[in-house]
Formats: structure tokens, sequence, C-alpha cells
């Protein structure tokens, strides 16, 4: 059983997930989840889908036992964030990832920083999930991202998907009052809420409910 039962990121058949909307709050409902956030990729719903998709999720939320917000998971480019004002005005909040193939563990950084200083962005999305293929970045590079975010007030999930950041990381979240949030990453309704991971290293690192970005609804 989770402590802090919320999952922060999710997809449905609004993008490149399997379930509908309904289904992933099931799911969450099932899994005794009391926050649950659906968060389908920008390049897909911003357009004609983006007002019926918002208007689906507070419909299904609001007859919902559980918190359940409207997000979207935007996408980091040299050029910026590809999610508009109109956009990000009309959600509860903003996660933003590095999904184009980076080269060096800088250029990543880069592009996170970028994200990092944008009004519109709340959460950084899997963190780190490139580090493995491109290389680690310095204690150095890791900091100043770190003070951005502390100054910028934005938060990073904790991904169970990906099972990233790193301890070290977190715990310095934690130190720096950087919030934080579970995330399944789940593309299909059984995934929603598989955010285990996450706990487990968020305890870890000496995490409690006041470093949570959503702490109210849990």
């Amino acid at each position: 059983m989770l402590g802090f039962p919320h999952d922060t990121h999710t997809h449905t058949v609004y993008s490149d997930g399997i379930g509908s909307i309904a289904d992933n709050i099931a799911s969450a409902e099932e899994k005794g989840l009391k926050l649950l956030g659906i968060t389908d990729h920008s390049h897909y719903v911003v357009g004609k889908t983006f007002n019926r998709y918002v208007r689906e999720i507070r419909r299904w939320g609001n007859e919902s036992e559980i918190t359940v917000l409207a997000g979207i998971e935007g996408n980091i480019t040299p050029n910026g964030i590809d999610v508009p004002d109109f956009v990000a005005k009309k959600l509860d909040y903003v996660i933003v990832s590095v999904h184009e193939w980076v080269d060096t563990p800088e250029e990543y950084l880069e592009l996170v920083k970028l994200a990092l200083i944008d009004e519109n962005v709340d959460v950084i999305g899997h963190f780190g999930a490139n580090f493995p293929y491109v290389g680690f970045p310095s204690v150095e590079e890791l900091n100043e991202v770190l003070e951005l975010a502390e100054a910028n007030g934005k938060a990073f999930e904790i991904s169970s998907r990906y099972r990233v950041p790193e301890l070290d990381f977190i715990r310095e979240c934690i130190k720096r009052g950087i919030k934080l949030t579970f995330a399944s990453d789940a593309h299909f309704p059984e995934g929603v809420g598989n955010v285990g991971w996450s706990e487990k290293v968020f305890k870890k690192a000496g995490g409690k409910r006041e470093d949570l970005l959503f702490e109210e609804f849990l």
C-alpha cells in the first residue's frame, strides 16, 4: 500500500496510450490512489482535440471519488517548450521532458535549463533518462540545474518507468525545497499507479509529505 498514493504522469488514447481517460481513472480508483494526473503528449493534443481533451478530463474527474488533474507532457526542444500560453492556462500543470536524441550530457542539460526558466513549466519529466546513453554530468553541472530549479520554483518527477533521478539528486531536491512528484508514465490503464519505485526511493532519500508538489491532495 502506498503511503503517498498519487501518479502525475499517465497517457491515454488522446496521445500514444491505449486506454481512455475514464479507464485510467478507474484503474487509479481501484489501486487506491488519491490523485491522478492525465498528461498526454503536447504534439498530439495541442490543436483541434485540445478543448475536448480538457473537457473530458474535467467531466470524468468531477464524477470520480479521487482528485483528477488536467496536465500535459510537452517537449523540450532547442527552440524552447512546445506548450503555448493559452494551453498552459487551461491546465492544472505542465510536465516537460527531453524526447529528442542528444549526443552529450551537456546538450541534455542545456535543454533542461531552457525549461527551468519557462514560466509555463511546472515539472521536469524523467530527468536523467538519457544519461546511461550519452554520459553522466558532473556534480557541478547538476548543481547548476538544481539552483535554477530552486530559483524558479520547478519540480522534478520521480519516474518509476525510467528509475530516475538518482538517489543523491532526489536527496538534494529535498534539501533545497525543490518539490517532487511520483510518475508511472503509464501508457495503458493497468500501469496507472505503478509508482512503487518512486515512493521507495523518495522515502530512502528522506522525503516527507511536504516535499511533494501536490501534498494538499494526499
